[in-house]
């Protein structure tokens, strides 16, 4: 079904979407909605049974012969308390599995979004839609239904005493029912622009923390918190304002309903009067029409901050199905193949790309990773780089032109083979809130103790984690910050050692690291890069020099190909690179990366 114009979609669509997430636990679901019945109906029993009371206390005088009323109405009370905790129980368990239903499913559905949509969306959007809308479903949605149902049916058991009591009072306490629920159904739409507007700044809220959080180092490094601050409360100030026309839309509606309610209880009051005085009605069924009427309009009544919420967990429930709904345009196809090795190496052929229309990156990029070789770009920063390292694994796809493995286009394989492929070791390394060995088996989970500790060898960490005193399993801190740098670097190729893929990236691996962890990094991922079809991308020239093609782009274009020393000799771009970096690290230039690793020998 198509959302609306306003792209939200009909509350029967989104109540019928959600029934099917009851399915696997309708015995459960059903047994929920059928408490209800008792509960609401028992409303009616407790004011149809003060009746005989008030009526044998009329004519008799004395209470004797009605004296088991109170207890009735207290064994009604007791019963109804019963039914009612079952009933709370049972809508907790299907809420908060619904929830975990609702949340797994999201998560699955977020593992497959392009790595565009992380581009282009903050980190506290994506907590509030994947994580907190189903909370909301389950906190909001769920009660509010359960309190609608029971209101439901002790409405039309309370109606019912209404009715058997006295017909002409009846119609009055109905109209004036209906007159009642006139402004709510007004105040739809207000309130449903609210709380689109509130989700919006609430998402906004939770971005500045998780901003915050993972840049708290520039923001004590920069004295940035005076700053943050008031943009914080900028944000804060927006959210509250949107609150406020909340409580504002609410405010007037419960008021308008008592009012509206009164009179309508004073018009019963003034007619029932005279029909006690005239013997069309009893006093006890006075008493019980208005026992009646009272627990009628009394939920009636808070309906304003019912519709509220009611609508903020609509809204959810609406952004969850659209999520759900949508497709990665990143997919495999349905022939697609399994990739099982590779024999000749990775071209591309006229390969255009940009993120933005406006903008373009790559420009008809033709070029050649032989299998087996080194090949290492580089180029100013923008110049493409880091782009072609993120096509091959189609992290991105093209717009034009193909990249192919062999002779297959890698549109055409199956994303996971594809993948399972390419070991990508970066300048920024993520590393997991965990401890090393699972950090490690991230590489490859079914690796044995002696392949970790191969892996550990020939990535230089053996010595580093014999000095921890829980080894393996010491616990890094989310994204490794209990790491240095070097080590982090180090830990990322061990990992990409374990997964064992012929094909290697290193995206400017060692650009962030001093010298002395440079070479020792560097000579880690020599081990790395042994018989493996390698693509370095590369900001220090000096690590590069052994590479069997270097490439230098420009504004998404090859500008020059070949060897260290043939581009020195072509005295282009290279050579004018190079000479700058030299000029201003001098000690580099005598220095081969063979040289600086047998330097540093004794200290590894």
């Amino acid at each position: 079904m198509k959302p609306n114009a306003d792209g939200t979609h009909s509350t029967a669509y989104l109540y019928k979407r959600l029934l099917h997430y009851f399915k696997p636990y309708w015995f459960r679901a059903i047994l929920a909605v059928l408490l209800t019945i008792p509960i609401g109906a028992l409303d009616g029993a407790v004011a149809l049974a003060l009746k005989p009371y008030v009526d044998a206390m009329q004519v008799e005088k004395s209470a004797a012969s009605v004296s088991y009323v109170p207890l009735v109405i207290v064994g009604f009370t007791f019963l109804q308390g019963l039914l009612n905790y079952t009933s709370i129980y049972m809508n907790g368990w299907l809420g908060y599995r619904i929830m975990c239903d609702l949340q797994y499913e999201l998560f699955k559905k977020l593992q497959t979004r392009d790595v565009r949509f992380f581009d282009n969306t903050a980190t506290g959007t994506i907590i509030q839609a994947y994580f907190q809308d189903p909370q909301s479903i389950n906190t909001n949605i769920l009660n509010n239904t359960k309190s609608m149902l029971t209101r439901l049916f002790s409405s039309l058991g309370l109606m019912t005493v209404l009715i058997a009591t006295s017909w002409k009072l009846s119609i009055i306490a109905i109209s004036i029912l209906l007159l009642v629920l006139f402004p709510s159904t007004q105040i739809r739409k207000v309130i449903k622009h609210i709380a689109r507007a509130t989700a919006a700044a609430t998402g906004n809220v939770l971005s500045f923390y998780t901003e915050t959080v993972g840049g708290i180092r520039v923001v004590y490094g920069y004295n940035l918190c005076e700053f943050r601050e008031k943009k914080f409360e900028e944000y804060q100030r927006n959210l509250f304002q949107m609150a406020i026309k909340g409580t504002q839309a609410q405010g007037w509606l419960t008021p308008s309903m008592h009012i509206i309610a009164s009179v309508g209880i004073a018009l019963i009051i003034w007619q029932g009067s005279i029909m006690v005085v005239s013997k069309e009605i009893t006093t006890g069924g006075f008493v019980s029409f208005i026992a009646a009427m009272l627990m009628l309009y009394n939920p009636i009544k808070n309906l304003g901050s019912s519709i509220l919420t009611a609508q903020m967990s609509l809204l959810a429930a609406g952004r969850i199905f659209t999520l759900l709904d949508q497709m990665p345009t990143i997919v495999d196809k349905p022939d697609a193949k399994v990739l099982e090795d590779i024999r000749q190496g990775i071209t591309f052929e006229n390969v255009r790309f940009s993120y933005r229309s406006d903008k373009p990156v790559l420009q008809d990029i033709t070029l050649h990773f032989p299998k087996g070789k080194t090949t290492a770009l580089v180029g100013a920063s923008g110049s493409g780089k880091t782009t072609i390292a993120n096509l091959i694994p189609r992290f991105y796809d093209v717009l034009a032109g193909a990249i192919r493995i062999d002779d297959t286009d890698i549109r055409d394989l199956t994303q996971e083979s594809l993948r399972k492929n390419i070991a990508i070791v970066a300048q920024d390394n993520f590393l997991f809130d965990g401890t090393i060995r699972e950090n490690l088996l991230m590489g490859n989970p079914k690796a044995t103790d002696d392949q970790l500790h191969e892996a550990l060898e020939k990535a230089y960490l053996t010595d580093f984690i014999e000095s921890l005193p829980e080894g393996l399993d010491t616990r890094i801190g989310e994204r490794g910050v209990m790491m240095s740098g070097g080590q982090r670097q180090r830990m990322a190729i061990a990992r990409a050692i374990l997964k064992d893929a012929p094909i290697v990236i290193l995206d400017e691996a060692t650009s962030a690291l001093d010298s002395q962890s440079e070479a020792i990094v560097q000579k880690a991922m020599d081990a790395l890069m042994v018989e493996r079809t390698v693509l370095v991308i590369a900001h220090r020239l000096s690590t590069i020099r052994n590479a069997d093609r270097i490439i230098v782009l420009e504004e998404g274009q090859v500008a020059e190909q070949g060897t260290h020393e043939e581009l020195l000799a072509a005295e282009g771009r290279y050579a004018n690179l190079y000479q700058t970096q030299f000029r201003q690290t001098p000690s580099l230039e005598v220095a081969s990366v063979g040289t600086l690793n047998q330097s540093l020998a004794p200290a590894l």
